[in-house]
């Protein structure tokens, strides 16, 4: 049974980016009401006017472990105790292994999430994605103990702006400036352009790691108090985390993506031999048209994967980008960089009309699932379908070929689901200095929330697969 599903008066906060005036409007007359009630101090309090990024220091505290009765005694014996919290200003800083080393141990081989590696974030540095000049300036947190070996990493950024989050917060910094008081700068904890879930408090796999988990958040909230922000933003945590950093007093806000589940198919056959078949007749139809236009898909992983490949790309990106959000995040020196550095763990889809490059996906490979990010054509012309395949099709395929069990094809876009990527929930945590600001938007997320699981539910319930796959 079809579902239509009516999005007639959203939250002003919900997970998207709210470009028309009256959606605008509407989040700032439901802010104002909230807030009026709740601290009408706000009205003249602060000032409009834009200021330099804070200094921080680079020392943040040392903290003291605490032994368990419990613990065996020889652990006792080996478990330092103190812990210094410091802030870097690039990960360049931090040796690679010993970054890579905590992000390994926060996921595990079977969940390995490439884009928390040192060699993708330092790509985003080094060629000037991730920097202080576009409004992302590194402020790293690292955790070491008494040895000098670092047992947590957390990437961390000073924001001066909201753009490339995927979480949605214009409206909040819109009420803010409204009241007299400046949003920006805050601090912003997450993988820079990149909405995919994953650990953002990466820690050794240590006795103590509970504890080290306990004293960097902490000293994020205690460096967003003393620095004077507004707030600070952990974006696509864990679950885990997304739980106990709630029980720590973070605001909680869910969102919603679409995946793609590999139930052990061995082929694209049978994988839409579990789907409706008016949804199967779709997807061969869109199938057939990539032939019809003479097109060639390629699949091309680490050095098949050369330096034309990645300038076509990025002109394929520019297109993208200069259609739909009006300026790039990236430079083409980063898919060089990243490509270099990431090796294997590249897989970039590419269209050919006879030899020469027309579209191209890229996608990043995990410990059991496939991450699609971008995508982009030839500006010259229009493939119908060509989308559908590169991005969706082709990422299914690679992963059955690589026994992946899960396809994250990004932010956004319900026309994935008659194609089979399902609607899953996502979460962000929020920790606003300023009280009167904080139990509003709270009751609003709230709010948001149970509307975000009344829509998967129903788009869950009309899905494509046959009735009894899950």
């Amino acid at each position: 049974m079809a579902v239509s599903v009516s999005w007639s008066q959203p939250s002003p906060f919900l997970g998207r980016k709210f470009s028309s005036r009256s959606a605008k409007l509407l989040g700032r007359q439901c802010m104002r009401s909230s807030l009026q009630a709740s601290r009408i101090t706000a009205l003249f309090w602060g000032s409009k006017k834009s200021v330099e990024q804070q200094k921080m220091d680079s020392v943040l505290g040392q903290f003291n472990l605490t032994l368990s009765g419990s613990e065996d005694t020889r652990v006792n014996l080996a478990q330092p105790k103190m812990i210094t919290v410091s802030v870097v200003s690039s990960v360049s800083e931090v040796a690679s292994s010993e970054w890579n080393a905590c992000a390994l141990d926060a996921t595990g081989m079977d969940k390995f999430n490439p884009f928390l590696t040192h060699e993708f974030l330092s790509s985003l540095e080094d060629t000037g994605c991730a920097v202080k000049e576009t409004g992302w300036t590194p402020r790293h947190i690292i955790a070491k103990d008494e040895g000098n070996k670092i047992v947590g990493v957390l990437p961390l950024y000073l924001k001066s702006h909201s753009y490339g989050e995927f979480v949605f917060d214009h409206s909040w910094a819109d009420a803010y400036y409204s009241y007299g008081l400046r949003y920006y700068p805050k601090l912003q904890c997450c993988v820079p352009f990149t909405p995919v879930t994953g650990p953002r408090i990466l820690l050794r796999n240590t006795s103590f790691k509970d504890q080290v988990f306990d004293i960097i958040v902490s000293a994020m909230k205690d460096l967003t108090d003393k620095s004077q922000l507004s707030s600070l933003h952990i974006t696509f945590p864990s679950e885990n985390e997304w739980r106990k950093l709630g029980e720590k007093g973070f605001l909680q806000r869910m969102g919603m993506q679409y995946h793609w589940k590999n139930r052990n198919y061995k082929n694209f056959d049978e994988f839409l031999m579990d789907m409706k078949q008016s949804k199967r007749k779709n997807i061969r139809q869109e199938r057939k048209k990539i032939s019809a236009q003479n097109l060639t898909m390629k699949r091309l992983r680490g050095y098949e994967i050369k330096a034309t490949h990645w300038d076509s790309f990025y002109k394929f990106y520019r297109n993208t980008t200069d259609n739909k959000w009006g300026s790039p995040y990236l430079t083409r020196e980063f898919f060089h960089e990243m490509g270099s550095k990431m090796g294997d763990q590249v897989l970039l889809v590419v269209a050919e009309e006879g030899d020469e490059p027309v579209a191209g996906a890229l996608n990043l490979i995990g410990g059991d699932t496939l991450f699609g990010r971008l995508w982009g054509c030839n500006p010259r012309t229009y493939y119908p379908s060509l989308h559908f395949e590169a991005c969706y099709y082709q990422a299914i395929e690679a992963a059955i070929e690589l026994n992946l069990q899960t396809v994250e094809a990004g932010a956004q876009g319900e026309h994935k689901i008659q194609r089979g990527y399902m609607p899953v929930t996502t979460y962000s945590c929020h920790y606003l200095t300023d009280n009167g600001f904080s139990k509003p938007i709270e009751e609003f997320l709230i709010r948001e929330s149970s509307q975000v699981k009344l829509v998967i539910k129903l788009l869950n319930d009309s899905g494509p697969f046959k009735e009894g796959i899950l």
